[in-house]
């Protein structure tokens, strides 16, 4: 399918979970959620059964890409020899607006993405915690294949930010 930093990239024709997805963030640029069509809740991996009422039935809706920065990690080691030139890098996990706090307290639509500055390289620790608001923007992978990566936005947060190794 593709090249990212000297590794071959292979997206299965036979992967009917993550295929539509993956066609709507790569073809048409949309950042999309699967939707239960039964209880309306969104689900991120996309899997076959909705994880809270069990119903198969569901379709892909566009969501807005706005977050705030639920948990992170920074990469000092790249586990894949392609990406050691990208260290140190942020890997977050990006909780979305659509469904802060739904079904219960303490769930939400969460993703995992890296964390870019514009011009796409990883961004800076300092601008990075638990609390900053991002957004999506999708940073192509390879020739034709885009994958859904967050920017630090310019919203203020909504309460106080956490950051790795600063003490309060």
């Amino acid at each position: 399918m593709g090249d990212f930093h000297g590794m071959e990239i292979v997206f299965a024709d036979t992967d009917s979970e993550f295929r539509p997805y993956l066609e709507e963030v790569t073809r048409r640029g949309r950042l999309v959620m699967r939707q239960c069509a039964s209880c309306g809740l969104l689900r991120f991996p996309p899997g076959s059964a909705c994880p809270w009422c069990m119903s198969l039935d569901g379709e892909w809706g566009e969501v807005s890409g706005k977050g705030t920065i639920y948990s992170y990690e920074v990469v000092t080691q790249a586990i894949l020899s392609g990406l050691a030139g990208q260290v140190p890098y942020i890997v977050a996990l990006v909780e979305l607006d659509e469904q802060r706090g739904k079904p219960r307290e303490g769930d939400g639509l969460r993703l995992v993405a890296n964390v870019l500055k514009p011009d796409g390289t990883p961004e800076d620790e300092a601008r990075v915690g638990i609390g900053v608001r991002v957004e999506v923007v999708l940073a192509e992978l390879a020739d034709g294949v885009n994958l859904p990566q967050f920017r630090v936005s310019a919203e203020a947060p909504e309460g106080s930010v956490w950051r790795y190794g600063v003490r309060r």
